[in-house]
């Protein structure tokens, strides 16, 4: 079995790291690129940056941070926020980043998975699907979606998961089935998906446990398990009843509640392959 990745995610909003609840009321939780070293050294394996205000500001990604995390950090990061073309990507990449993650645009933009996977290799491509159940946020307002996709929306799917899919941060409906919509982008080529409870998200209640193996079950590429973290059975509980790959966490990290050798140590103890 292949060692399960502990990643700490740094959200950033106007060049700080910051951090909230279901996806508001943030708090400021310190300088990008110091954190990023921090996380290195306390031995996290893998980092996630979101720009998480640059999809719905119109603006491109910070590349200024991707470029001084990469000079001074020498461990897989990934980017998300503001992605829009392949020229995005590139640039992206050709900063240091060694993945990006598209959210919104991967919603109005579809073929931009594809295009991705094809020019870069899949392994670079990252979805990351914010998902809320059914009818818990009534006043988001909606998008008009690529035609391609009304077969994925709800009630258009046979069954659906229960949980719907938003974007621009957690601002805006799509109708999306959350469970549909990970199969689908796997089939344009996501390598890998970033799974985020928005009902969960800083909330340290736990990972959101059934939409998480709802997804793990419907995909074989990799699924983080993001938004809830809250005590160190419900990292193992995501790995070892949700079925997956790696745990993100943010808030329990940024604010000292446990270090991720901690983290780690629990798991081993409990038997989960872990890079200590």
């Amino acid at each position: 079995m292949l060692a399960k990745r502990i990643i700490p995610c740094l959200d950033v909003n106007a060049g700080r790291v910051v951090k909230g609840v279901n996806f508001v009321n943030l708090t400021d939780a310190g300088d990008p690129v110091e954190s990023a070293k921090f996380y290195e050294r306390e031995g996290a394996d893998e980092i996630v940056f979101l720009d998480i205000t640059a999809s719905s500001d119109n603006r491109a990604t910070m590349l200024n941070v991707v470029r001084k995390t990469a000079e001074t950090v020498f461990l897989p990061f990934s980017v998300g926020g503001g992605i829009r073309s392949v020229d995005d990507i590139r640039s992206i990449l050709s900063n240091g980043a060694d993945k990006i993650s598209l959210n919104t645009a991967a919603v109005l933009k579809p073929e931009l998975i594809s295009e991705g996977a094809e020019e870069f290799g899949a392994q670079c491509i990252v979805v990351a699907i914010d998902a809320t159940r059914n009818d818990s946020q009534q006043n988001a307002k909606s998008t008009t979606l690529p035609s391609s996709l009304e077969h994925l929306t709800m009630p258009n799917v046979e069954e659906s998961s229960g949980y719907e899919v938003y974007i621009n941060g957690g601002r805006t409906s799509t109708k999306i089935d959350a469970v549909e919509w990970a199969k689908y982008v796997v089939s344009c080529g996501a390598g890998e998906i970033l799974l985020t409870s928005i009902d969960r998200d800083g909330t340290n209640s736990g990972y959101d446990m059934e939409i998480l193996k709802k997804v793990t079950t419907a995909v074989n590429v990799p699924v983080i398990a993001s938004g809830g973290a809250g005590t160190l059975d419900h990292f193992y509980d995501a790995i070892n009843r949700g079925g997956a790959d790696a745990v993100l966490a943010a808030s329990v990290f940024h604010f000292g509640k446990f270090k991720i050798r901690e983290v780690k140590d629990y798991l081993s103890e409990k038997g989960v392959p872990v890079r200590i």
